[in-house]
């Protein structure tokens, strides 16, 4: 495609010149991570706070964020904003970007999101997906539910480990919980548009309810009775970890039906959330025969 031909593709905008055990708190696990039925949600889409309120698009940026979104059929494409680069590269391997892009110089995405983020010349404004209800989970694999972790790196990297291993949904509260948007998706690396995340009001409630779908409900926490490896467990399976520097809160060790921890023979007892959760899923997947 010639130059030519690709500027007359591609809009342009106003050139204005050039973003589980870890952490365990009291020696608690606070660190520590699709459903096919996506079209089964019934549940409104949350909206992303990132982007300046309730009502506003979920913002993604960066090379794989953007395009797993591109390719994802559920994901609507509000905005595509592109330097001259990524729309070149877009073009070369034939990525369809499903609305006409406006071609803007780098530091216009700059000023949008902060110096930095890695943003690759990539930003698109989408529709968040829509939740599905807990109720249509399936019954087999394993799901990861999410006790108030706020950082949205580190949910975005259990978001990446949970795409890896075929999690079926991650489970998180409304509020004390990062958007799907932003630094997460960045994180995620394209994971946000595999895994499916479910949003609650309450996760004592949830967790009741995963109990009464016949879910074995596994709280990861330093104080468990018991190391995880020695646990008989079954599908469908829920892992739920907690927050660095609090952990599990104690409603949430009380609703679980077995608390757990996970046992290191090295100096260093507790890991970062993120690495913890992509532990407990190798456990997970390997006792549960999930591997293969």
């Amino acid at each position: 495609m010639s130059d030519r031909e690709r500027k007359q593709r591609f809009q342009r905008g106003p050139d204005k010149g050039r973003d589980g055990h870890g952490g365990q708190s009291r020696d608690k696990t606070r660190d520590k991570p699709r459903d096919q039925g996506r079209d089964h949600g019934r549940r409104p889409p949350r909206r992303g706070r990132e982007s300046g309120g309730g009502d506003g698009p979920a913002i993604l940026y960066g090379w794989h964020t953007v395009t797993m979104a591109l390719a994802n059929p559920q994901r609507k494409i509000l905005k595509l904003i592109l330097t001259e680069n990524a729309a070149r590269r877009l073009a070369e391997e034939k990525i369809d970007t499903r609305v006409a892009p406006v071609l803007v110089r780098p530091d216009e995405i700059d000023r949008r999101l902060g110096p930095d983020a890695v943003h690759q010349g990539l930003l698109a404004e989408v529709e968040p997906l829509e939740s599905p209800d807990l109720d249509s989970l399936s019954q087999d694999g394993i799901v990861l539910v999410l006790d108030q972790i706020t950082d949205p790196h580190n949910v975005g990297a259990i978001l990446r480990s949970a795409a890896a291993f075929a999690v079926k949904a991650i489970i998180t509260t409304a509020r004390h919980s990062p958007e799907a948007t932003g630094v997460l998706a960045k994180s995620a690396s394209g994971a946000l548009e595999l895994v499916p995340m479910i949003t609650v009001p309450n996760l004592a409630r949830a967790l009741n309810e995963l109990n009464d779908l016949g879910f074995m409900t596994v709280g990861l926490d330093s104080e468990g009775s018991e190391n995880i490896s020695a646990i008989p467990l079954q599908q469908p399976l829920a892992l739920v970890l907690g927050a660095e520097g609090s952990g599990l809160r104690r409603l949430t060790r009380e609703t679980c039906s077995v608390v757990a921890r996970l046992d290191m023979p090295g100096e260093i007892k507790s890991l970062n959330v993120s690495n913890a959760a992509v532990l407990a899923l190798y456990v997970g997947a390997s006792k549960l025969g999930l591997m293969g």
